[in-house]
């Protein structure tokens, strides 16, 4: 049998955009270059992959009890709470059920309402990411509350909510009662951070609280503001809160950042994380 003719092989070359050496700055897809009448096929395997990853945090709950069990090692006592969502196909159709908490977990707040006053109630919500809380919560809060604890502040059972939204902060810490309600909270995935971690600190938390009455630490995680720079950042805006009886747009985050040497000094735990 005779062999077909040979056919010569085309390759494509990628071109690179002049300014391709941006990247080495940032994790947003810039100066990705081409081929053809394309974008290189790595480039596009890259989006896809972080596309599915970014879906995937959306979809993931927190494991309330292996979170529980994890503060329980560090005699850090907690409560299980849940929003009025219910299941994550209704938390992500209903952001409004996630912002409120549910009959059984106002019972339990209820129940113990009025018999201590809190200074501060640190809420751990899955949000719209699990991975971040799984990831990045525990250095945060640990950090944060070795210095809350030496300046004498009552911290409240840390709350565990799953399918929870940021003001459900807001009822948590009317009910307890507590002066300040810190939520540390997945965020929104994007295409380069699927586990990036926020606080929200909210002063004289109550329910009807605006976005507007908040202060926000954001993109919690090692890529982005690493743990010891959000717990100087964070403390900073609590200690002012407290003093100042407010939070929000009237409370601004002016503390300059200490060199990472100093930032060490302070948090001396985050060389191991």
């Amino acid at each position: 049998m005779a062999k077909p003719p040979a056919v010569a092989e085309s390759r494509v070359r990628v071109q690179r955009d002049s300014w391709h050496t941006l990247r080495r700055f940032t994790s947003a897809r810039i100066g990705l270059g081409r081929a053809g009448g394309s974008i290189p096929t790595r480039e596009l395997l890259e989006f896809q992959l972080a596309h599915a990853q970014a879906r995937d945090a959306v979809h993931r709950s927190l494991d309330i009890g292996a979170f529980s069990e994890t503060l329980r090692a560090r005699q850090i006592d907690s409560l299980a709470l849940a929003s009025a969502a219910g299941d994550r196909h209704t938390f992500i159709h209903r952001p409004d059920l996630g912002r409120i908490l549910d009959e059984k977990s106002k019972r339990l707040l209820q129940a113990g309402a009025g018999a201590q006053s809190w200074d501060v109630v640190f809420v751990i919500a899955d949000g719209l990411s699990a991975l971040a809380v799984e990831r990045h919560a525990l250095p945060v809060i640990e950090m944060t509350r070795a210095h809350l604890t030496r300046e004498g502040l009552r911290i409240a059972p840390y709350c565990l909510v799953s399918q929870g939204r940021v003001a459900i902060g807001d009822e948590i810490g009317a009910l307890l009662p507590a002066q300040l309600s810190v939520v540390l909270i997945g965020e929104r995935p994007g295409l380069s951070s699927p586990d990036s971690l926020g606080a929200y600190l909210t002063w004289n938390p109550l329910p009807g609280r605006s976005n507007a009455e908040r202060n926000c630490v954001s993109n919690i995680r090692p890529e982005g503001l690493n743990y010891a720079a959000a717990a100087f950042k964070l403390l900073h805006l609590m200690r002012q809160a407290r003093a100042r009886k407010l939070s929000g747009i009237a409370l601004k985050e002016d503390a300059a950042l200490p060199a990472p040497v100093e930032l060490l000094k302070l948090f001396p735990e985050a060389d191991n994380t």
